[in-house]
């Protein structure tokens, strides 16, 4: 069995604090208001040379009709089930809360080692105070101060004593990565749970669900990769909520980190400038990029829809006209599958190399046939391309003079290149070089 630890408990305890504590990184969003923390969010720890997944989950609420907090009831739940070791984070703050009590009675079905973990110790008397939690009856107590980390190298202690195997340092290193961007309420978090085939995040019709941006192991056509939900994305001035300002700079952080961005837009409303700010921003960190174009089942259609819709795109997007665009349902699932298929598609396209032989002798007759336009009299003639190395294609042609080609002639060759070699979904980036 994986090397699993759940944190749970209810609201406002620190959980997502102690979580960032034990990736040592500030992944999940904190914040004093809450439910801050919706989905299940996973990171990696590692203690005494043993390796471990972590899962971060929402504060647990019972007898609440709440939509969101039934949703995360559900998401503790399921983490649990996939938990070796669960942590029942406590506050020595408030002490012993009803919500505490009627959450033990759920720890209570489960069968995996319980730690109770008595938060926020930062002086004797929270420490004293933490005494009262063996009331609880359930899990060795642990007091720690997850802001601090005072008393978590004995609770990793107990924790990693449980694990038989080493685990694996970081499973998802070197593997590709697709985020799934877009405005709010596009149909993010639907794509991604038809893809996994579970309610792996919390979907609903209220705009803002998706608050952290969340990474999930995903296998499909014979490839593994990283899929990353992100919170949706408004414009500036409609950002006012400190928690959703956050969550817009984690979903820029997914879009850092990715290789393709998958952005979502809504076909009731065509493209909105928001979305082809983040189009823009996919390209200017040269990210491979394919447009899902959602909600195709509520568009009156006749025959040319499609290929009027793609016209359309096509020519607001302007010189990206060479991303691809699906039309999809996630209500039918139609394409759904067709869409990831061509991000895995994207991404090969991203990391592939053309020789530089097969560069030269195809684009050379190109320019020979259509020379770069003469400055000042004097001919500029290229000699030489080759690709150098990277994340992204990169095309450098040498010249007699490099800094007198112009942008019109740098997007010939781009087209040239992508005539003759594809890139589909991929931005190319040219750079002229004196030879």
């Amino acid at each position: 069995m994986s090397n699993i630890v759940a944190i749970v408990g209810r609201p406002n305890v620190g959980k997502s604090t102690l979580f960032n504590r034990l990736v040592e990184e500030r992944k999940a969003i904190m914040h004093d208001e809450s439910g801050v923390t919706r989905d299940r969010h996973y990171g990696q720890g590692q203690w005494n040379g043993k390796f471990f997944t972590l899962i971060d989950t929402g504060g647990y609420v019972v007898g609440s009709d709440d939509v969101f907090e039934r949703a995360i009831r559900e998401q503790v739940e399921i983490a649990m089930e996939e938990a070796s070791v669960i942590l029942f984070m406590v506050d020595t703050h408030t002490g012993i809360n009803p919500l505490d009590e009627e959450f033990v009675k759920v720890l209570r079905r489960s069968d995996k080692p319980i730690y109770l973990v008595a938060n926020k110790v930062e002086s004797m008397e929270h420490r004293n105070n933490s005494a009262e939690f063996y009331n609880l009856g359930i899990g060795e107590l642990f007091p720690v101060s997850s802001q601090t980390g005072s008393g978590t190298g004995d609770l990793l202690d107990a924790v990693v004593s449980n694990f038989e195997e080493e685990g694996e340092e970081n499973p998802n290193e070197g593997l590709p990565k697709i985020a799934i961007l877009g405005r709010p309420n596009v149909g993010k978090s639907s794509f991604l749970n038809i893809l996994l085939g579970e309610e792996r995040t919390i979907v609903s019709d209220v705009s803002g669900t998706t608050r952290d941006s969340i990474d999930t192991h995903y296998k499909a056509y014979g490839k593994e990769f990283i899929l990353t939900d992100t919170a949706g994305m408004r414009r500036k001035s409609k950002v006012k909520e400190n928690i959703e300002f956050y969550s817009v700079m984690r979903s820029l952080k997914a879009l850092d980190e990715c290789d393709v961005a998958v952005i979502m837009i809504d076909t009731t409303q065509k493209l909105e400038s928001q979305d082809l700010t983040l189009i823009r921003l996919a390209i200017e960190r040269h990210k491979g990029v394919v447009l899902i174009a959602n909600k195709w089942d509520l568009v009156e259609k006749d025959s040319k829809t499609a290929h009027e819709f793609t016209n359309d795109m096509k020519e607001r997007l302007g010189m990206a006209s060479w991303i691809p665009i699906i039309f999809t349902s996630m209500l039918t699932k139609q394409r759904v599958f067709k869409s990831i298929e061509t991000a895995i598609d994207v991404f090969e396209e991203r990391s592939k190399q053309i020789s530089t032989s097969k560069l030269n002798n195809v684009l050379l007759p190109d320019i020979k046939r259509t020379p770069p336009p003469v400055h000042r009299g004097k001919n500029i003639n290229i000699k030489y391309i080759t690709q150098l190395k990277g994340s992204a294609p990169l095309f450098a042609f040498f010249t007699n003079y490099p800094k007198h080609v112009h942008e019109s002639y740098k997007r010939f060759l781009e087209n040239k290149i992508r005539e003759h070699f594809g890139f589909e979904g991929v931005p190319i980036r040219i750079i002229f070089k004196e030879k």
